[in-house]
């Protein structure tokens, strides 16, 4: 199914409440003035419990009026990986979002095409929402390598960065200009690569994602070639 026609399935539901926000292409009207807006990058390749987890415990700590997942076109940690198509992993998001009034789903990474930058996006939200307060979550392992980022001082005076613990590890630190601050609620050991490889084998998976993406994932050849 394309990006076009998973994105007209989309808006099609019958019920809004039961699926969570879709930000169309272009929009600037999304998001009141003065929000706190959390962003959260990744492959979603697929989403699953853990990603579930810290969107949650995102939500609750920093008082988040609203988190965005932001699926990427092609990771650029893993230029050479091959990700499961896009239309795909959105519709996943989606679906495993339903119900999650104060999450949304932005494709823009999607529509601009390879390898994207957390600048770019950053100053693409800032533009649209001058006076929204940013908060970008960051896996603990990619801590020691922002300084490295493109564009690494100007996110820095963008965003504050939320990073995701991992479990048994010390808290991640940086010094100033960054603003770090750590997430304290389910650290997690999913991994969507242990996931894809329990789908090839034919393994269960259900404990790993929430059932609906589960369901798919069973009925749908993706990930078993």
């Amino acid at each position: 199914m394309s990006l076009v026609n998973e994105r007209r399935q989309f808006h099609a539901t019958s019920d809004d409440r039961a699926a969570p926000i879709f930000i169309p292409p272009g929009s600037s009207a999304t998001y009141p003035s003065g929000m706190r807006l959390g962003l959260y990058g990744g492959s979603f390749d697929p989403i699953h419990r853990g990603h579930l987890l810290v969107a949650q415990a995102a939500l609750e700590e920093l008082e988040l009026d609203r988190l965005v997942f932001i699926p990427a076109a092609q990771s650029p940690f893993k230029p050479e990986s091959e990700l499961a198509p896009a239309a795909l992993r959105l519709r996943l998001l989606r679906l495993a979002l339903a119900g999650q009034t104060r999450c949304a789903v932005d494709d823009l990474e999607v529509r601009r095409g390879g390898v994207s930058y957390t600048v770019d996006t950053v100053r693409h939200f800032a533009e649209l929402h001058p006076r929204a307060s940013f908060f970008w979550l960051i896996g603990a392992d990619h801590v020691a390598k922002l300084p490295l980022w493109r564009g690494a001082a100007a996110l820095a005076e963008l965003v504050e960065f939320v990073v995701i613990p991992r479990p048994g590890e010390e808290p991640a630190s940086l010094p100033a200009p960054y603003r770090l601050r750590q997430l304290r609620g389910w650290p997690s050991r999913v991994s969507a690569s242990e996931i894809r490889e329990r789908v090839r084998q034919g393994m269960t998976v259900g404990h790993l994602v929430p059932g609906i993406v589960a369901g798919v994932l069973e009925t749908e050849a993706i990930y078993r070639a």
